[in-house]
C-alpha cells in the first residue's frame, strides 16, 4: 500500500498541529493530564478505562497509547484484555438494547398495516 489509512504518528505531523492551533493543543494537553491524574481512580484503572473506550471507538492510536500508557501505570495483560473483553460486552449490549427500536418500529408497522385492513 502507497500511502497508508493510518499514518504513524510523527515528529513532523505533531509540529504540524502544535503550529496549526497552538492553544487548542495545550489545553487538550492540560485537560487529558487532568483526567488521568491520580484521583478518585487511580491513573491505571483511568487507563484501563481508556483502553476499553478507544476499543468501542476503534481509535488505533488510543488503542496503541492507552495500552502502553495502561502497561506502564501497572496493569498487567490478563487487565487489558478484560478490559477489552468489558468493551466488546457494551459494544454487543447496546446493539442488543437498541433492537428495542426496530421491534417498536415493526410493531408500528404492523399495527398501522392491521388497521389498514380493517378500514380505519
Amino acid at each position: 500500500m502507497d500511502h497508508p489509512m493510518y499514518p504513524e504518528s510523527t515528529r513532523e505531523l505533531s509540529a504540524m498541529r502544535r503550529e496549526l492551533a497552538p492553544e487548542p493543543l495545550a489545553a487538550f494537553r492540560a485537560f487529558s493530564h487532568a483526567a488521568f491524574a491520580d484521583g478518585a481512580l487511580p491513573t491505571k484503572i483511568k487507563q484501563l478505562i481508556a483502553v476499553a473506550v478507544a476499543h468501542t471507538t476503534q481509535c488505533p492510536y488510543c488503542i496503541r497509547g492507552h495500552t502502553e500508557a495502561a502497561i506502564k501505570s501497572g496493569a498487567t495483560e490478563k487487565e487489558v484484555m478484560e478490559a477489552i473483553w468489558v468493551a466488546a460486552e457494551m459494544r454487543a449490549g447496546a446493539a442488543y438494547a437498541h433492537s428495542a427500536l426496530a421491534l417498536d418500529t415493526m410493531r408500528t408497522l404492523a399495527g398501522a398495516k392491521a388497521d389498514a385492513r380493517a378500514g380505519g
